[in-house]
């Protein structure tokens, strides 16, 4: 443990069941659904309406369960999944984004303006929620829902991530906990 973590205060998050009822605050879980069944609510509802969609294999090899950063993606949904189905951790806090004309004026809140051009106020420590996720599904993330994750015990998982082709460059806004002293740990 480094002399800037000892110095950190830790939130232990305990994980809450991913369902469509418990996540609904922050996009959709994605269950199973019977081959030729309509589209419906049911499926993801997805905005990927601003640039060229990208769905791919994503590995993520030794990632503690642990984090101090959070992100949010202002412009698009994001669905995440296991590839084997296996049981994975994702944090999240409700979007919090703000309109050019909100911020008039406004000196309650702590507004930040990201480097992508919108305008924010960061996560409150105790809005952070921890989700589990087991099984054959995913979680689609609405618009501006900030994440951090995905979580896993063991070395190496896959997951399947569709995002725009260029969401990490050019809708990437991350918030750093540690600017208020916080680390946040898995505690399953």
């Amino acid at each position: 443990m480094s002399a800037e973590e000892k110095k950190l205060q830790v939130v232990k998050l305990k994980p809450i069941e991913a369902t469509p009822a418990t996540f609904a605050d922050f996009g959709q879980v994605i269950l199973p659904s019977p081959d030729g069944e309509e589209f419906g609510p049911q499926d993801a509802q997805l905005d990927l309406s601003r640039g060229i969609p990208r769905f791919y294999i994503m590995q993520i090899e030794e990632r503690p369960l642990k984090f101090s950063t959070i992100t949010h993606h202002a412009s698009v949904t994001q669905c995440l999944g296991s590839a084997g189905g296996h049981a994975w951790y994702l944090a999240v806090a409700k979007p919090s984004i703000v309109l050019p004309v909100e911020v008039i004026g406004e000196t309650d809140k702590k507004i930040l303006h990201s480097h992508c051009g919108h305008f924010y106020i960061p996560p409150n420590v105790e809005d952070v929620r921890l989700f589990k996720v087991e099984g054959h599904k995913f979680l689609k993330l609405n618009a501006g829902t900030w994440h951090s994750g995905p979580f896993y015990k063991g070395k190496t998982m896959d997951f399947y991530n569709l995002e725009l082709s260029n969401t990490n460059e050019a809708d990437h806004t991350t918030y750093n906990f540690k600017e208020n002293g916080i680390q946040f740990l898995v505690d399953d």
